[in-house]
């Protein structure tokens, strides 16, 4: 039983003169207002949800009205509610797709994203509720013909490649999330789902590139942010006459010169606002901005390619509004301690450290072999890319790596992740790996070293071509057809995909599935 404490606002004049300041944007304390009323008690960020506006508003409006408490929860006392309903309003705009909601589908998806990894605030994560999620996946359903159409998810710790799986399942779906464990979790539903990893700062995985007729994200809300998904969203179209990109956005009702700025991004790249439903996204958290968000669907122009030509080598690398990788960050020191020097240097190294050697961008070195072996490389990571550490390692053939990184961003696991290649150990500012001697020929190790020396090939050509080159060390026949069967009957995932789009799940799986492939 709930035992309610009477607490009394401050009359009807102040909820009046709150109203009366809202003017026409009143309708969304109005509709909280109307929950407080129905005789339901809720908490302070159930009514921010359900209202979709800030935290701040409502926090006024419960100071403006009679309410009973229990503990954190409110409601107008049953009595008095009479007299506020004059002042009440239902819910805004119809949205186009409730109607069509299956309340067991939600319940899947929400046991799905409840087991799912915890947010990261580094990342700017926070959780959408999983009726948005197969909300999201019903509009892509009724808007588009989804049969045969592929959507590619850019970033998804909310899990709409689920639950679009699940409603759309004659679709195409592809996720590239920087986030290891999300990609981990995904690949534990049992869904035709492909995972890749990618931190957008360096690039689209090439599997990812012009793939996509529609594309769908909810990033992080600053500009930079939003202006770095969106330019990975286009460049990962095949359409670029009708593809489409689906990308939410929330600010405050108090704060428009933000959603100002974000517009501002969107028409840098010259996209056309096809579409925009508000506050068509609900969010547990995120109360400064009502647990909302709004639904853009974008379209691109004729304009918007060379934009997005342009606007590639312009890449943020601050785009978070927490953590060491927020647009508040401060500079990292550029101090560096290395046991000689370099034969080259990788990553945004200051022009004064060793101007005469040459120079490699972070994205070309992932994306593509360096022209020689260099004997010894460094590289430097900018603060917040820590996850691409094993992937930069795995992309060179150097006998000695240093890298410049942060000790708290060490990926946990890092030494397994390339142990087939590297020896590792932590040095005074990062850490150094050290390439291991080539195994002998005709063992599976070896086979399993040569896929992971050729980490920007095509995996499954690579792993191909390691087992008949091992079937011939053996003094064996093995063709490119059966070679193919062997290594997708091990790891169908390794199709149209490089070791160095990976998950960390996959990767670190991988040395034993080419040993399976590779036994006598």
């Amino acid at each position: 039983m709930w035992e309610a404490v009477s607490v009394s606002g401050t009359g009807h004049e102040e909820l009046s003169l709150l109203l009366e300041e809202a003017a026409a944007d009143s309708r969304r304390l109005r509709h909280a207002l109307a929950a407080l009323t129905d005789g339901r008690w809720r908490s302070l960020g159930e009514l921010v949800r359900e209202a979709a506006t800030s935290r701040r508003s409502v926090e006024a409006l419960l100071r403006a009205v009679e309410l009973e408490r229990q503990g954190e929860l409110f409601r107008v006392p049953p009595a008095r509610a009479a007299a506020y309903r004059r002042l009440t309003a239902v819910s805004g705009l119809a949205d186009p797709v409730s109607h069509l909601v299956d309340p067991a589908l939600v319940a899947r998806v929400e046991k799905a994203i409840a087991a799912g990894p915890a947010a990261l605030a580094s990342l700017d994560h926070v959780s959408a509720t999983a009726e948005t999620v197969v909300r999201r996946a019903l509009l892509l359903r009724e808007r588009f013909w989804m049969p045969g159409a592929r959507l590619l998810c850019v970033g998804d710790h909310d899990l709409t490649s689920v639950a679009v799986a699940l409603v759309c399942p004659e679709a195409e779906v592809t996720v590239v999330d920087v986030d290891d464990r999300v990609l981990a979790h995904i690949d534990a539903q049992g869904l035709p789902i492909r995972t890749r990893w990618a931190d957008l700062r360096l690039g689209l995985p090439a599997s990812a590139a012009a793939w996509a007729d529609l594309a769908i994200s909810d990033p992080p809300y600053t500009p930079e942010g939003m202006g770095l998904f969106a330019l990975r969203a286009l460049e990962g179209l095949r359409d670029r006459e009708r593809g489409r990109l689906l990308m939410a956005y929330g600010a405050s009702e108090r704060t428009p010169a933000l959603a100002l700025k974000v517009q501002n991004a969107f028409a840098e790249l010259n996209l056309a606002i096809e579409a925009m439903w508000p506050d068509f996204n609900r969010y547990h958290g995120a109360e400064a901005i009502g647990s909302a968000a709004d639904l853009y669907v974008l379209r691109p122009t004729a304009k918007t390619w060379p934009a997005v030509a342009a606007r590639g080598d312009r890449v943020e690398t601050r785009i978070y509004t927490h953590g060491p990788q927020s647009i508040e960050a401060g500079e990292r020191p550029e101090a560096w301690e290395s046991a000689g020097e370099p034969d080259l240097l990788v990553g945004d190294w200051p022009a004064s450290v060793l101007p005469r050697l040459p120079r490699v961008r972070l994205s070309t070195w992932l994306a593509k072999p360096y022209k020689s072996d260099p004997r010894q490389v460094a590289v430097t990571l900018p603060a917040g890319l820590g996850a691409a550490l094993p992937r930069v390692l795995l992309a060179t053939r150097a006998d000695r790596v240093r890298v410049r990184v942060e000790p708290r961003e060490t990926p946990p696991g890092l030494a397994a992740l390339v142990s087939p290649v590297y020896s590792v150990r932590p040095v005074p500012g990062g850490v150094e790996a050290v390439r291991l001697p080539r195994p002998a020929p005709g063992t599976a190790e070896e086979a399993v070293r040569r896929v992971l020396d050729a980490a920007h090939g095509k995996l499954l050509n690579t792993w191909r071509e390691a087992l008949i080159a091992l079937a011939r060390a053996r003094g064996e026949t093995l063709t490119k057809n059966e070679a193919k069967a062997a290594v997708l009957a091990a790891a169908p995932w390794a199709a149209d995909t490089t070791v160095l789009d990976l998950p960390a799940h996959r990767l670190r799986a991988l040395p034993a599935a080419i040993a399976g492939t590779a036994a006598p």
